[in-house]
């Protein structure tokens, strides 16, 4: 019997994320997070595709998002003139975490990652802002100051991100210690993994469909 409603639907989901005191690690790069701050896997919920890995972490001065691929056979395709298109991460961040709306507000983010395709010989990774649809307000600063870090394999590639306080609107976590947090895992190959739902839903742009990040210490 086919099921009407997806069994992650049924839950309000929060992570935990870790408290990471000595990130990024450079002014030129991100290192990668620590298997701590990998995310929970919810596979046992549905048959959905996995084939990919979520990490989180957090400081005062940021907030930090990695992916770790497997199993691909076929070269990356990552393009930063077709983020949307391009094997990846893409992330939607909600600093207020305002989960009761259904239209962004200008503390909403998203952004496209790649492990590759920029720079003189395409082979840096790359990070797009992409503008919300149906939002209520002008989202905030663009992604300026990203520090990215990627390791590509043979299977598969290890991407890791940090975003600067000044690169989120409203990034505050004394005083707002949850996030608003949703990501796909893109691949061309591969197809896409979801954190939650799928795109029967409105995540691209619904903010009540993404979920909770605690930011622990």
């Amino acid at each position: 019997m086919t099921q009407v409603v997806p069994s992650r639907f049924l839950f309000r989901w929060s992570f935990p994320a870790p408290f990471c005191a000595d990130w990024p690690g450079s002014e030129q790069s991100c290192r990668p997070f620590p298997e701590s701050c990998r995310l929970p896997r919810l596979e046992e919920f549905d048959a959905a595709p996995r084939f990919g890995d979520l990490f989180v972490g957090w400081n005062d001065n940021g907030f930090g998002v990695g992916v770790e691929v497997r199993g691909k056979r076929q070269p990356l395709a990552c393009d930063p003139m077709k983020p949307l298109d391009s094997d990846g991460l893409q992330v939607w961040i909600d600093t207020r975490c305002t989960q009761n709306v259904h239209r962004a507000t200008r503390f909403c983010h998203q952004f496209c990652l790649s492990p590759t395709g920029d720079g003189k010989q395409r082979r840096s990774p790359f990070v797009v802002q992409r503008p919300l649809a149906q939002a209520r307000e002008e989202t905030g600063p663009r992604a300026g100051h990203v520090l990215m870090s990627a390791d590509i394999r043979v299977d598969g590639y290890r991407l890791d991100c940090w975003f600067p306080s000044d690169a989120l609107f409203g990034f505050d976590p004394a005083n707002n210690p949850r996030l608003g947090f949703y990501a796909v895992i893109k691949d061309v190959e591969l197809g896409e993994q979801f954190l939650t739902v799928g795109r029967e839903f409105p995540l691209e742009f619904d903010p009540s469909i993404w979920q909770t990040l605690e930011l622990v210490r």
